[in-house]
């Protein structure tokens, strides 16, 4: 019995687990796991902390310096990987365990594999209450981590050894099912860290998880089929699971065959190259007007891997009269919208539909032809808009002042636009850009285009403000080779950077892009374009907007921690500052310092359903409602705001 036995801790019985995983798709084999990130602390220096550091494995350790920061780190790197490789994340209990709750919950919204080991409170409860541990009267079962529940695709808590082996392969299950990853959670007591067990010796043998690709059923493949056929004007919408299908050249060829256009959300982009003919670009509230009118104007839309989000496709309002055919390896997603479900993966599923689809040619002649050119007039404009006194920027919802407030105390004359212009003419044509919050993903969606796979790694699921820094960690770890850039905004860069450091420390060069426009300025659009005066929108002294802006030296900020830092205020700085960024080896960053309200707007089609005031104090807010209704065409919120004015009237 013995020899089939290993007597070690569990904390060093899940270092050996997780150093003999591997995956296999398409018979090409990966090591799943090669390294762990970890800021250790009392909840779990001395446990799995202890295994790390004295026992025999092969994965690499790296320190993170904030715990959402690290798991930030760890969603990039997977998803750069294509869901094939991941980075767990160790962390004490209490506080550094709840850090990683928002993580959590970015890994689960995007599908990414993220596994996560936090610390937890005594099995024996003997020393309660523990540093840092919360205790609930009804119920002392409960702490910190149950707050993973929520944000997580599997949880557990390991109170006894004998039940590690059952979690650890559920986790594996989970982080390797297409249509079922996202966020584990393991919560490791301190003190059963340190427990001895004789586990057995198969846990700790190499073991390879096979992600299957999912083949729908024949009577899904022929719904499909009638219903496409049945489209004269159908277009495709290309999303994530698309690309973590590897289908592009795929779907290239489908689309080719067929003659359809397509077009993509923010998880699909670089999927497959913007040279494409039938290339629409992004649409929904963030797309641009190509996409976007070519989404009104078809009867069949062929949804590729994609929740439907509402925000990133506007699929309630933008093509909710078309038949739509969903490709989706999760059942969940596939049945929205009334779709006709398809459950698979989208390559073999496209495969499968080859042959049920010949013959089959869209009526298209040039409507789409035309649609792309006039996009690529407004993209030669967007690209050109240079500061004068007479600007007249893209957003009007404003305070009268800002623009020139701003310029006043920084010295900026560069336009958001045209600073995207710049930066996608002179970065190499294979640099990975990563985004996530704020205007600029709106920016990138309509303007980015790139004919290099997988090189647009944009976090929109759950739109995590401070995702961008770390993030470019995780994708430079991930493909070494390439240049990385961090697009991030002066408000999400304040919310977190602390990666930026371990950027340094392990060596690895990123640049950081960082755009500032004094404040949140997506959320001051919002606000003021909903007929809201700005209030604590805006990086000025005090909340409201009449006095002047701060003005932050992000550069010296960047000096301070060692990196390699420019200034730039102008087209001309900014051309410099990306051309000398080239030659540096340490991670760079670029404080540019652009104009507020010089991002692009929303185009034709592209509605978000936000909560509007029922009671209008201005006729702003009144229109703000009118336009709600009218797109909600909801009866109940018609009747609720016909109530409320007779009851105001009555008053």
């Amino acid at each position: 019995m013995s020899e089939k036995r290993m007597r070690i801790t569990v904390g060093e019985a899940i270092v050996k687990f997780l150093d003999n995983q591997y995956v296999t798709l398409d018979g090409v084999e990966e090591k799943f796991v090669e390294g762990v990130f970890t800021v250790f602390g009392h909840g779990c220096v001395l446990g799995i902390g202890e295994a790390l550091a004295m026992a025999e494995h092969t994965l690499k350790i790296y320190q993170g310096k904030n715990e959402q920061g690290m798991a930030h780190v760890a969603i990039a790197y997977a998803k750069q990987n294509n869901r094939k490789k991941i980075i767990p994340c160790i962390s004490s209990i209490g506080p550094g365990a709840a850090n990683m709750v928002t993580a959590a919950a970015t890994a689960t919204v995007n599908n990414i594999p993220l596994l996560l080991f936090p610390g937890d409170s005594f099995s024996t409860r003997r020393p309660d209450p523990v540093l840092q541990q919360i205790e609930q009267t009804y119920n002392l079962n409960i702490t910190t981590n149950d707050a993973f529940n929520p944000v997580t695709k599997f949880f557990d808590r390991i109170t006894r050894p004998e039940m590690l082996e059952s979690a650890l392969l559920n986790a594996m299950r989970v982080l390797t099912d297409p249509a079922e990853t996202g966020a584990v959670c393991i919560a490791l007591p301190q003190d059963v860290q340190s427990e001895v067990y004789n586990f057995p010796k198969y846990l700790f043998e190499k073991r390879v998880h096979r992600i299957e690709r999912p083949v729908p059923s024949v009577e899904q493949l022929e719904d499909a089929a009638s219903a496409i056929a049945r489209a004269r004007y159908p277009m495709v919408i290309v999303g994530g699971g698309a690309r973590y299908s590897e289908a592009g050249r795929t779907i290239a060829e489908f689309c080719d065959r067929h003659n359809i256009p397509f077009a993509e959300t923010q998880a699909g982009k670089s999927t497959l190259p913007s040279a494409s003919k039938y290339y629409l670009g992004g649409l929904g509230v963030t797309g641009n007007s190509c996409a976007n009118v070519i989404a009104m104007r078809s009867d069949c839309i062929i949804a590729l891997g994609t929740r439907l989000s509402d925000f990133t496709t506007a699929s309630k309002t933008l093509f909710h009269d078309a038949s739509i055919v969903s490709i989706n390896t999760s059942k969940f997603h596939s049945k929205k919208m009334n779709a006709v479900s398809v459950v698979g993966d989208v390559k073999a599923t496209l495969i499968g539909l080859k042959s049920r689809l010949t013959g089959y040619y869209t009526y298209y002649q040039d409507e789409y032809k035309t649609s792309q050119m006039e996009w690529k007039a407004e993209m030669r404009r967007l690209k050109s808009i240079h500061y004068s006194k007479e600007l007249v920027p893209e957003v009007l919802n404003m305070t009268k002042t800002t623009v020139e407030d701003f310029k006043a105390v920084t010295g900026a004359e560069l336009c958001q636009t045209t600073a995207i212009g710049i930066i996608r003419d002179t970065i190499a044509t294979d640099a990975i850009i990563i985004g996530a919050s704020g205007s600029l993903p709106g920016c990138l969606q309509r303007m980015w285009e790139t004919d290099y796979p997988n090189s647009y790694n944009m976090e929109y699921g759950y739109s995590c403000m401070g995702h961008e820094v770390a993030g470019a960690l995780g994708c430079k770890i991930a493909s070494p080779t390439q240049e990385v850039y961090a697009m991030v905004g002066d408000g999400s860069y304040l919310m977190l950077h602390s990666e930026l450091v371990t950027a340094i420390q392990e060596g690895k060069k990123i640049n950081v892009l960082l755009f500032d426009n004094g404040g949140f300025g997506c959320i001051n659009n919002l606000q003021m374009g909903k007929g809201i005066d700005s209030l604590a929108t805006e990086f000025r002294y005090g909340a409201k907007a009449k006095t002047k802006f701060l003005n932050i030296d992000y550069a010296a900020n960047a000096r301070a921690y060692g990196c390699k830092a420019y200034t730039a205020k102008n087209e001309t700085e900014l051309k410099a500052a990306l051309e000398s960024a080239k030659a540096d080896t340490l991670p760079v960053l670029i404080d540019i310092k652009v104009l507020p309200k010089t991002m692009t707007d929303g185009y034709e089609g592209g509605f978000w359903q936000v909560g509007c005031n029922f009671m209008p104090r201005n006729k702003k807010q009144e229109q703000a409602l009118a336009e709600q209704l009218h797109y909600v065409g909801d009866r109940d919120m018609m009747q609720i705001s016909v109530e409320t004015d007779i009851t105001d009237k009555k008053l």
